[in-house]
């Protein structure tokens, strides 16, 4: 088992991921549901984040699949 730090952020995306494997998750979804409908934030800062969260993940981070146009998909 690898161990990785995460902020707390980078661990509810990944739990939210984990959660929805295999289901294509649109940025907006993703941003209601990790950081909640009282979000004012651009649906970009889930770019960073996953930007981020692959880069901690090495090569595990390629089980994020970004899916063009839409947001991404979690598939191990």
């Amino acid at each position: 088992m690898i161990r990785i730090e995460l902020s707390f952020k980078e661990f509810e995306l990944l739990q939210y991921f984990m959660e929805n494997k295999s289901i294509a998750l649109s940025r907006e979804k993703i941003l209601n549901n990790v950081w909640n409908y009282d979000y004012f934030g651009d649906a970009r800062t889930i770019d960073t984040h996953v930007k981020k969260l692959r880069a901690k993940m090495k090569d595990k981070g390629d089980y994020i699949k970004t899916i063009w146009g839409m947001g991404y998909k979690f598939e191990v």
